[in-house]
């Protein structure tokens, strides 16, 4: 088993070089390239005037076939690291901060490169993918013991409850990542009207097709956490700090939707909503840390 585990971190080691090494050419991809231009004007008095003029021009498309490429690359190598870590611990790794996180970065890549499939927008992983590297660097962070496969607490000793309910946590969490993105990029594109950038409209679309997977998996995570609280502590519902971050952040999203089917909101206003509503996720991704209660034990 040490040995799986081992090669497990190693491979989430190979994932981390790759999704960094990704970031940079889908940031290289996004902002494109300087184009300096020199003009010379001759003059009655004397010498040419000389002047200087930059300006930005689309970047090459090899360095984006590139960052997807390496974008794959670490989806690849870190599935095989949650598959080795499921075999070495008869389960999947889903107990603690470590192993929710790791999870957490291969569901991440693996939803962005589905929306840059489906939308052909590779300008999205200028923000997703550093999302994913400053997960990677969390994750580095985080005490080794924590690398250990260890025995369940009583608590968590329900397979089938823990599993459904972790891993729609992390497909919300995810979505609502790629959700973040295009709201990013739409008030970059709405305001500046760079030439390359998706258009407004498509990364409007593009956000709410994101919340449209998250929104009911995070229901379904505040639901099947009310059931799993009851058979765990005798209660559906104490008012523990991450389970009212996790309705508060369910709220804002439901608004999200609200707004845009019913009062017709589009635009900035609904990109607003969707960055408050992932800071709203980052609080309750973290938000144990500050404040600890029930979700606190192995970092969760």
């Amino acid at each position: 088993m040490e040995t799986l585990v081992r090669l497990s971190f190693y491979c989430f080691a190979a994932a981390t070089i790759a999704f960094v090494a990704s970031a940079a050419c889908y940031l290289a991809y996004a902002v494109g390239r300087v184009r300096l231009r020199r003009t010379a004007l001759a003059t009655d008095a004397g010498p040419a005037l000389v002047t200087h003029e930059a300006s930005f021009q689309p970047a090459s498309s090899g360095i984006g076939r590139f960052a997807t490429l390496l974008a794959w690359f670490g989806v690849g190598f870190q599935a095989v690291s949650i598959l080795l870590r499921t075999i070495a611990a008869g389960r999947l790794p889903l107990s603690n901060m470590y192993e929710f996180s790791t999870t957490f970065v291969l569901i991440a890549g693996v939803i962005y490169l589905l929306f840059e499939r489906w939308y052909g927008v590779r300008q999205l992983g200028a923000i997703i993918l550093p999302i994913i590297v400053a997960m990677c660097a969390y994750i580095w962070l985080l005490p080794a013991d924590l690398r250990e496969v260890n025995a369940l607490i009583p608590a968590l000793q329900n397979q089938p409850l823990m599993t459904t309910h972790v891993s729609l946590a992390i497909l919300a969490y995810a979505a609502f990542a790629v959700a973040f993105a295009a709201a990013v990029l739409f008030l970059i594109a709405n305001r500046w009207r760079v030439a390359w950038l998706p258009s407004p409209d498509l990364l409007d679309d593009l956000g709410y097709r994101a919340v449209t997977i998250g929104f009911p998996a995070m229901s379904l995570v505040l639901i099947l956490g009310s059931v799993w609280a009851y058979r765990a502590w005798g209660t559906y519902w104490q008012w523990d700090p991450k389970e009212t971050a996790a309705l508060f952040t369910w709220l804002i999203y439901g608004v999200y939707l609200h707004t845009r089917s019913l009062r017709g909101w589009r635009g900035s206003r609904s990109a607003v909503i969707l960055l408050v509503a992932f800071a709203a996720v980052v609080f309750t991704y973290f938000g144990n840390y500050v404040f600890g209660g029930l979700h606190a034990y192995g970092g969760v």
